[in-house]
């Protein structure tokens, strides 16, 4: 009697969890079906989940309606750079914040943090004028060095100092007592125990790269240049209305990599998240 109160629990837990899951899954699954569909059939009473007639042809014609194949290319080549540079500039930041001591560190951190506070859109246009003074416009750098350089770069930077406060110092001195320098200690103590860490920033920033839409609407006019974001509000008609099916049919495609990347670490991205709110 005892199992089977035992996996009536587990049953029950798991039909709540389903049923909760219900309203987050059913519009991915909609934008799923209506990837197949005819236009006349997205909006048709009452709606159904599976299409009468799956048009298969859909995801043919969002390479012929656009060059999406590049602009696919370029979110991804971009969200990786960024990511590579995020991972290159707030990893030693955040090291050096945990465990370097100098005068006016303190306030440096805070004024790294006020950052945070600052919306994007405050900062577009003195961005824009200084990239364009570099001449720079219209091209992927702005898209590459802002969320590097940013707000994204500095919530990768505090994630990391949680971790590598977190490290016993006493690791640190005995690696310094066999002869260590600061860099040895950093790149061959601190980073191999933050790696969970840099795992889910690496993640993060990835998706945060991968979805942005504003930095690239405003430095890039060039259709070969575009980003997925822009790619996807590009799928409209004559008059400038969406052509549902297509945009539909290209958004699916686009959340592939982010689904993929989120399902196979999920794990890691939720230990981090624990990990760094108890550590400081």
């Amino acid at each position: 009697m005892r199992w089977r109160a035992k996996w009536v629990h587990r049953g029950t837990w798991y039909l709540t969890l389903l049923v909760l899951s219900v309203p987050f899954l059913f519009p991915f699954l909609w934008m799923v079906s209506a990837a197949f569909k005819g236009p006349s059939e997205i909006f048709a009473f009452p709606p159904q989940l599976i299409p009468d007639r799956w048009q298969w042809q859909n995801f043919v014609e969002i390479f012929r309606y656009q060059p999406f194949a590049r602009q696919y290319a370029n979110s991804l080549y971009v969200a990786i750079l960024v990511t590579l540079g995020t991972l290159a500039v707030s990893t030693p930041a955040g090291y050096a914040f945990a465990r370097l001591r100098f005068r006016g560190s303190t306030a440096l951190f805070l004024l790294l943090l006020s950052a945070l506070m600052m919306p994007t859109e405050v900062t577009i246009i003195p961005n824009f004028l200084f990239m364009r003074a570099l001449g720079l416009v219209n091209t992927h750098v702005p898209i590459i060095l802002l969320p590097i350089m940013g707000a994204n770069g500095v919530v990768a930077m505090f994630l990391l100092r949680q971790f590598f406060l977190g490290i016993p110092k006493e690791l640190e001195d005995a690696a310094m007592i066999d002869g260590l320098g600061r860099f040895g200690v950093f790149w061959h103590v601190a980073v191999p125990l933050v790696r969970p860490a840099m795992a889910a920033v690496a993640i993060l920033t990835f998706l945060y790269s991968w979805n942005l839409f504003l930095e690239p609407l405003v430095f890039i006019n060039d259709l070969g240049l575009f980003t997925l974001p822009l790619a996807l509000n590009n799928f409209t008609d004559t008059y400038g209305l969406p052509v549902w099916h297509l945009q539909l049919a290209a958004t699916t495609l686009s959340v592939l990599p982010v689904l993929a990347v989120y399902v196979i670490e999920q794990e890691r991205i939720v230990d981090s998240f624990i990990l760094s709110g108890v550590k400081g």
